[in-house]
């Protein structure tokens, strides 16, 4: 009898591993909590989706989830693992509605393709209306057409930032400015480093091109070594203001410009999210999944590819979803899958080296800048909380401070606190994410035939 793999994640890496084990004969079923498949890369509006946009790759993958061993369940939400019996708790219908079902799966092999979302830092006015994460920013105007503003800065650190002025620009606004916070000797070496292993990412090249290309047709300035440092506004973000940074992020002083905006986009990068793989009992390194050669992480039976290993973009998740697919579904995996899994890898290094986040970027906080925006909990609490002994460890500081202890549960903040606060680790949780008590406490249906 063929194995059951079920894949949480329908992104770059959860269709590559769906692929895959398909091949290797498995029986799958794919969840995620959007109503369609292709994570945040893939997003598009639906008249795009629907005339078969994406690439021939995506266009074959999210094929495939009609093949007869494949189960699509959209609109699906994990929000707990029991490992003594190797359940998965599946919740099925709109989170912000009522009646969802309430379903259990038990596989014989589970592949975690959760993602990343957003890394924003905070600064003085970032709570305001009118800023805006990257990721959040791009969905609009990639999903529905809709533009953030009408004079719009991007601004952050990564190449994720040109993708997000190319959508912003073909859904009307305008680009006053993309400002990467790293110096130009920085991204430089980061890229430029064995020069010979580049050919492999030819394809990135081509890409770059045609961002550099779309900037300069709007006649967008690109400015290396600049930083977003605070955004001004009574209701909403009217001006921000910008300065010259060194490599560690430090404000150069007397370099500070200010742009009249109605809205900013920011993006410091990404951070995984692993809630799932916590609950499952993953180890983790870094924040990041850790995984063999064959993406098994520590828990027998769990996989996990894609940025929850290590961010690495679409590329080095869909090569980890491939090598995840084969091995889960009981098959070795080829060297050419072993080869190309390992060559995206040395993108992923790139990019971390080209784009790194500046140590010193604490020093653009005042004592009232809000950091967890849920609890309204400012820098100048956490600190005085750090240095209090009647606060030992991240749990009395968060019981203390309040601090990822919000609505977003950390997944805005929490970076930010742990680096502010030297560093807390993620705990066990059962629930890996929100669920009503009505819910909790529901008949759980059985695994379908």
């Amino acid at each position: 009898m063929s194995r059951h793999v079920v894949i949480v994640g329908a992104g770059p890496a959860g269709l590559a591993a769906v692929e895959h084990a398909l091949r290797a004969g498995a029986r799958v079923t794919v969840l995620d909590q959007a109503e369609s498949p292709g994570g945040q890369y893939y997003r598009m509006s639906p008249e795009a989706y629907a005339a078969q946009h994406g690439g021939p790759e995506f266009t074959r993958r999210r094929r495939l989830l009609a093949h007869p061993r494949c189960q699509w369940w959209p609109g699906a939400t994990v929000w707990a693992f029991d490992r003594a019996e190797n359940r998965v708790h599946v919740l099925r219908g709109q989170s912000d509605g009522g009646g969802r079902q309430r379903l259990t799966l038990v596989p014989d092999a589970l592949i975690l393709a959760t993602g990343a979302h957003d890394r924003t830092l905070p600064f003085p006015g970032w709570e305001l209306p009118g800023v805006y994460t990257a990721g959040a920013a791009q969905a609009l105007a990639k999903g529905e057409r809709v533009a953030i503003g009408g004079r719009v800065l991007v601004a952050g650190a990564g190449p994720f930032l040109l993708p997000v002025a190319e959508s912003l620009l073909d859904a009307g606004a305008e680009v006053v400015a993309v400002l990467e916070a790293n110096p130009f000797t920085t991204v430089r070496k980061g890229w430029s480093a064995r020069p010979w292993r580049l050919a492999a990412h030819a394809g990135k090249a081509g890409e770059l091109a045609r961002y550099a290309a779309t900037l300069a047709r709007h006649r967008v300035p690109y400015r290396f070594g600049r930083a977003v440092i605070e955004a001004r506004g009574a209701d909403s973000v009217r001006e921000v203001v910008t300065a010259e940074v060194r490599a560690d992020w430090s404000v150069v002083p007397g370099t500070e410009r200010t742009y009249e905006v109605d809205a900013v986009c920011v993006g410091h990068g990404f951070v995984p999210q692993p809630e799932l793989a916590v609950a499952a009992g993953c180890v983790l390194g870094g924040g990041f999944v850790r995984v063999d050669g064959g993406q098994r992480t520590t828990v027998d039976g769990v996989f996990a590819a894609g940025e929850i290993t290590g961010i690495g973009g679409a590329v080095t998740a869909a090569a980890e979803g491939a090598v995840a697919g084969r091995v889960a579904a009981g098959e070795t995996p080829g060297p050419a899958l072993i080869r190309a899994r390992d060559r995206a890898h040395t993108f992923a290094e790139r990019l971390a080296t080209a784009h790194p986040i500046g140590p010193a970027w604490r020093r653009w906080l005042r004592e009232d800048t809000i950091v967890c925006r849920c609890e309204e909990t400012t820098y100048g609490e956490l600190v005085r909380a750090t240095a209090d002994p009647a606060c030992p460890g991240p749990h009395a500081l968060k019981l203390g401070t309040r601090a990822g202890l919000g609505p977003c549960q950390g997944r805005m903040c929490g970076p930010a606190v742990s680096e502010l606060c030297g560093g807390t680790e993620r705990h066990h949780r059962p629930i890996a994410q929100p669920i009503r008590l009505g819910e909790l406490a529901a008949r759980t249906e059985g695994e379908p035939e």
